[in-house]
């Protein structure tokens, strides 16, 4: 039985065997009981993950046509398949639960912003992006990329790139370097006013991030706080401490 990919869904399948032994070798230094792999696609890193020991696994995936792929070459998934869509789903486990996957690149920044939601129950996410996706998350204070996505990311993990994934590693071949990265959740929250503050604040600022501070975000604090310097910045030279900080003091 064979499949078809499907560009619609973004469908660029792993099919190199050493990178999907990397991927396991990083899960296996902060393995946990519980393991979610997104995208199964063609099971070519379900086949590795199905064989670890004492691990509750399971799978989700969007795509029919590979859910009954999967199964008929995998008979060890029965009940452990998930067919739908990572963005819709209830929360696969009611513990604590490692998330993990070649994530579809035109879904992949929405996955991050699922993990977001999930955070409570998921202490580490190993993900591989499109490379320019997996630097932004990661990305430092300063660096052209660094936006949005690195902010809400690092306020509650801790972001780490990992290693590069070269496009003949993929069927087909993407136009494009990937990136595997890893997000272990931090032992200790910044202190924030609210996490509603937080993304607002965080997404005023970057709207316009060509803006001084002070003109991107001025509706959400006094004229009298606006004066402090640190709205002589841009959004991008905030750090995400800073970004915290200023959550106390608007209005």
């Amino acid at each position: 039985m064979q499949y078809t990919l499907k560009k619609s869904l973004g469908q660029h399948f792993l099919k190199n065997d050493v990178i999907c032994r990397q991927l396991v070798e990083v899960w296996k230094e902060t393995n946990g009981p519980r393991l979610l792999e997104v995208g199964a696609g063609g099971g070519a890193l379900t086949r590795f993950l199905l064989k670890l020991e004492g691990v509750d696994f399971k799978a989700v995936e969007l795509d029919e046509e590979k859910v009954a792929y999967l199964l008929k070459t995998y008979p060890a998934l029965e009940g452990k398949l998930i067919p739908g869509d990572i963005l819709q789903l209830p929360l696969p486990f009611s513990e604590p639960f490692t998330l993990m996957g070649n994530f579809p690149y035109n879904i992949s920044t929405q996955i991050v912003f699922r993990v977001l939601e999930w955070k409570e129950v998921v202490p580490v996410m190993i993900g591989m992006f499109q490379k320019e996706v997996a630097e932004r998350i990661v990305s430092d204070p300063g660096s052209r990329v660094y936006g949005i996505l690195s902010v809400l990311v690092q306020a509650y993990y801790e972001a780490e790139y990992l290693f590069d994934v070269g496009p003949e590693c993929f069927q087909p071949p993407p136009k494009v370097m990937s990136g595997v990265i890893r997000l272990k959740r931090k032992t200790e929250e910044l202190p924030v006013k609210s996490e509603r503050a937080l993304w607002v604040l965080v997404k005023t600022a970057f709207n316009q991030r060509r803006k001084m501070l002070r003109n991107a975000v001025k509706s959400l604090f006094d004229e009298s706080v606006l004066q402090d310097s640190i709205f002589d910045k841009r959004a991008e030279q905030l750090s995400v401490a800073d970004f915290a900080r200023l959550t106390f003091l608007m209005r």
